[in-house]
């Protein structure tokens, strides 16, 4: 049983004791004590007062005394204002690392079968830096709940059909004179995006020669003759044209080779794969039958509409005029499709901000539409992360290309390292392992640090300060933990002892909550929690490895125990930095 389970125990059968009152588990508030104040725990007895009918200082001692007489588990206690700081015996934090059982997952009785979605990005363009926080939040959210003992599908959903791609399909066979990847040696999306591109600048010089003949912008955007090619493609294929459908499939799957080489270097995977050409069909007959309902209405002009304005939201659009369908009326049918795969519990959406009320919309449409799994849907937002300004180059304006991303942290990595000397004595082969490493580690820190829901401003070279609150500064912690291992290979590492001082305890304390910092991070769907629990536990050890000895110490048990315990931290960082998608070089 942890000792925050103890405490609430001992609080429950204090105030039933003190004022014979039957209270719950969840009126008992446990945090950790402020760092400011003496002790391990702080009960917070503001919620008891209506039942003890004191002050709040007069509660605390009350509790305090009660709980101190019953638990042998606690030495001390004091009260500040309504606060019961309690300490913690020695003995009982070195039983509780005697018996440390920190295996993952967590034994979770309530387990369910979780989705989470992430990257899902078009078919017309590369990865992107946006995409790279979307990709890290999610990979490491979904491996935070796996380790929370929950079954966990991670997922993304392809936007292979739309506007967007007949974009690049036209301006391909436009201007492409038969090219390919690798007759230009190109990675295929990047290939791909180079054409969506060129549409685009083509589409603006029409927009703005309509305007100039006196057109509004409105329309010039619809009129343009590129526009109205792309559309028309659209029909094509949604008409099921053989000669579109085939360039439609030859140019997206020039795009998934490249996503492939990215998502490899991300190191990150998916366990399936959803196609919006898929899933559109399904979210078309949805629709269909939600009309027929009654949930929908049609308007003159043929299109299908949901009026929400009694919800405090808006009208939304699910078909066009045209019978095509529209974004959410495919995120629909993509729900119903995954629930009906996996009898799921919940889904993830990874999607920025900007789509709050895109889901918002889509949640509600779901339960409108009578289907129950809507409860169990939740969007991880997130903001907008950006780079100090010229930074890194970029291929589409203000957007920085993953890949180009990627090398640049590699070479941010190589240069740091070069600098510090530290990996002279690795052969060529282990080197670039390394900076690899270091550099991915980095990256995807410095992006999950931060809590998901604020915006961001990546640094590249202060992502990789050996000694700030970084990927590398945890890295190098832990390769710190293993070098002390190897010195004292195969030796015994018995050891008894009854004292510890109190940066061995922090250590302890920070090694036993690893747990909860996962059911914390898991709960709010925030690897920031993670992340930042890491860095504090490297902080601490480097800490502790400043102020005492350990191979040289002056007892035999001392130094077993500072072995074992340095172990102990540096498999806890290991697996802490894992569900953040991070490696740990042993050497650096």
């Amino acid at each position: 049983m942890s000792i925050e389970a103890i405490l609430v125990e001992a609080a429950i059968k204090a105030v039933k004791q003190l004022y014979n009152t039957d209270i719950t588990d969840k009126q008992v508030q446990v945090q950790n004590t402020k760092p400011e104040f003496e002790g391990d725990l702080t009960i917070v007895v503001f919620p008891l007062l209506k039942i003890s009918k004191k002050s709040p200082e007069e509660t605390a001692k009350d509790l305090g005394e009660a709980i101190q007489n019953s638990s042998p588990e606690i030495s001390a206690f004091n009260v500040v204002k309504g606060f019961l700081n309690l300490s913690v015996s020695e003995k009982y934090w070195l039983n509780a690392f005697k018996n440390l059982n920190n295996t993952l997952p967590l034994p979770n009785p309530n387990s369910k079968i979780l989705m989470v979605e992430y990257s899902s990005p078009n078919t017309n363009k590369p990865l992107h830096l946006g995409h790279a926080r979307n990709i890290f939040l999610g990979h490491s959210v979904a491996e935070i709940l796996k380790a929370a003992g929950n079954k966990v599908i991670k997922t993304q959903i392809i936007n292979d059909r739309g506007i967007h791609i007949c974009k690049s399909m036209l301006a391909w066979m436009k201007w492409g004179n038969g090219e390919t990847p690798q007759s230009t040696n190109e990675k295929g999306d990047h290939f791909v995006g180079r054409y969506y591109v060129l549409f685009e600048q083509y589409y603006k010089k029409e927009q703005q020669a309509l305007i100039a003949e006196g057109m509004s912008e409105k329309d010039a955007k619809t009129k343009a003759a590129l526009f109205q090619e792309a559309s028309n493609l659209l029909r094509q294929w949604e008409a099921g044209d053989a000669k579109t459908v085939e360039l439609w499939k030859t140019m997206n799957n020039w795009v998934y080779e490249g996503f492939d080489t990215t998502y490899k270097k991300f190191g990150v995977d998916f366990e399936k794969i959803y196609y919006e050409s898929q899933t559109y069909i399904l979210g078309k007959k949805i629709v269909e039958e939600g009309l027929a309902k009654g949930v929908f209405f049609k308007k003159d002009d043929g299109s299908v509409w949901i009026d929400l304005t009694a919800d405090g939201l808006d009208e939304k659009l699910l078909l066009r005029s045209d019978g095509t369908s529209v974004y959410i009326t495919q995120d629909i049918g993509t729900a119903v499709d995954r629930y009906n795969d996996y009898k799921l519990d919940g889904i993830v959406y990874t999607v920025m901000n900007e789509q709050d009320y895109h889901f918002k919309v889509l949640f509600l449409i779901l339960k409108k539409l009578g289907y129950s799994f809507w409860e169990g849907l939740f969007h991880l937002s997130y903001g907008m992360v950006e780079l100090p300004s010229g930074r890194m180059k970029t291929r589409e304006g203000t957007v920085v290309d993953a890949d180009d991303l990627i090398d640049e942290m590699i070479a941010t990595s190589a240069q740091s390292t070069a600098e510090k000397g530290k990996l002279d004595e690795l052969s060529s082969e282990e080197k670039n392992d390394v900076i690899r490493k270091i550099a991915i580690g980095a990256l995807k820190y410095y992006m999950v640090k931060v809590d998901p829901k604020r915006s961001m401003l990546f640094n590249p070279e202060e992502s990789i300060d050996f000694n700030g609150h970084t990927g590398p500064f945890i890295q190098y912690i832990y390769v710190r933990t293993r070098s002390l291992l190897r010195k004292i290979e195969n030796q015994d590492l018995s050891w008894s002892i009854e004292t510890i001082s109190a940066k061995e305890k922090d250590l302890i304390k920070k090694i036993t909550d690893f747990p909860n910092a996962i059911k914390e991070a898991a709960k709010l769907h925030s690897p920031a929690i993670i992340a930042n629990y890491c860095y504090d536990l490297a902080k601490d050890y480097s800490a502790f490895w400043s102020d005492h000895q350990i191979l040289k110490a002056e007892d035999n048990n001392i130094k077993n125990f500072r072995v074992v315990l340095s172990k102990s931290v540096g498999d806890t960082l290991a697996q802490g930095m894992n569900l953040l998608g991070i490696e740990m070089p042993e050497r650096m």
